[in-house]
């Protein structure tokens, strides 16, 4: 059982906006103490105000994460100001859409060093703090695309699918220690984000979340869930479970699927700007917020994700009531 909300020191990468922003104000309003991690100050001032009006309390790091330096640095910085890490969050990513035959060397690197060695830097400086307490929560913040890639995002795709190996060999370690540490994947359906008014696209159309859609809200309240009671992996959403198993069963049957669908599913109608500017290789100006503009479309939360989530709390129910039978029974 990990620390309770109120008490837990927590850092979250990608916190200026999106995910990272909702679940970065979700931590505020359970009273946690909050350090901040993306490249833009002016969003993490205000993601701190936020905080500090819901309760907590916030500290701003603005880094890039695939600086392994830096983000060592800003663990320290937290664990000095408030004695320890409990709870990290891997949430920082980058994108690109584009078709392979398209997509630049550069930017497939870049993609890697913030999306997959992003996370790797986030692990190694909380792991170094966790360590000295002898216990933590790592939560690293995927997709459903881990498991099923889709076309015109190999590079993000393919640097999720990484994160998840990276994890994978991570936990069978801590086993091997019998660490009280955990690592827990979320894997996530479609959010409506800012992310597709800054991702760098070749598309001739506007980039959008394949449907169906979700609020960043829905997946904070997992992540604040997972924080308090961490579980190894988490399927968020029935899209999320359907690609997933689908993946499984009949991939070369998505494959056809998707070549002929997954072009159209992640435009809409309206055409890129010309010379649209985007945070691929440097941070935008100004501060987006958590929401992007499918609010008209997104779903504020699952019933399956809530269900998933409380699956345990009726599972060890169930159990106090056969228990409870049982002794009754016996007693007579």
């Amino acid at each position: 059982m990990a620390r309770a909300l109120s008490g837990q020191v927590v850092v979250v990468t990608g916190a200026s906006s999106g995910v990272g922003r909702a679940i970065a104000r979700a931590f505020g309003r359970a009273r946690s103490r909050v350090g901040l991690i993306a490249r833009t100050r002016e969003a993490l001032e205000n993601a701190a105000r936020e905080i500090r009006e819901g309760g907590g309390e916030a500290l701003v790091l603005p880094l890039d994460v695939s600086d392994a330096r830096a983000v060592q640095q800003a663990a320290d910085e937290v664990a000095a100001r408030w004695g320890r890490i409990d709870t990290w969050v891997n949430d920082a990513m980058v994108s690109v859409f584009s078709p392979v035959s398209q997509t630049t060397p550069e930017e497939y690197r870049r993609v890697t060093e913030v999306n997959y060695l992003g996370t790797v830097h986030g692990t190694l400086a909380a792991l170094r703090h966790m360590r000295a307490t002898g216990e933590g929560t790592i939560i690293q913040i995927g997709s459903a695309l881990v498991y099923r890639s889709i076309p015109l995002q190999s590079a993000y795709c393919a640097s999720k699918a990484a994160i998840r190996g990276f994890t994978d060999s991570l936990r069978c370690e801590l086993v091997h220690e019998k660490s009280r540490i955990r690592v827990t994947m979320l894997q996530l359906p479609a959010v409506n984000t800012p992310q597709f008014e800054v991702v760098r696209t070749r598309l001739p159309r506007h980039p959008k979340p394949v449907p169906p859609i979700y609020q960043p809200e829905a997946i904070a309240h997992a992540v604040l869930r997972v924080a308090a009671k961490p579980v190894r992996e988490m399927w968020l959403a029935p899209s999320a479970i359907a690609a997933i198993v689908g993946q499984r069963l009949a991939p070369g049957l998505l494959d056809r699927y998707l070549g002929r669908r997954g072009y159209e599913a992640q435009q809409t109608g309206e055409p890129v700007a010309a010379g649209r500017p985007d945070n691929l290789f440097a941070p935008l100006p100004g501060d987006r917020g958590a929401h992007g503009r499918f609010d008209a479309e997104a779903r504020p939360r699952s019933l399956e994700m809530s269900a998933r989530l409380r699956a345990r709390a009726l599972a060890a129910a169930a159990a106090g009531v056969v228990a409870f039978v049982g002794i009754r029974a016996w007693r007579t």
